[in-house]
């Protein structure tokens, strides 16, 4: 009976094992995604930066041209 709870028991540690393996391989997955959306999100705010600028420029380029008419 004592060997039969141990083997149980042996599975189940190694079934948290395993499952502790899956759990650390899909957090670095996660992490490395996450670390990847960041990096997107700081080029998707200095192309903004850069497309605010040139609007602001043709705006005043705009305005400096209508104030010579």
């Amino acid at each position: 009976m004592a060997d039969k709870q141990l083997k149980t028991l042996a599975a189940k540690v190694n079934d948290l094992i395993q499952l502790c393996e899956l759990l650390d391989q899909e957090n670095r997955e996660l992490k490395s995604q996450a670390s990847g959306w960041a990096e997107e999100r700081e080029q998707l705010i200095e192309k903004t930066e850069v497309a605010r600028k040139k609007v602001e420029l043709m705006i005043s380029r705009l305005k400096a041209l209508e104030q010579e008419t």
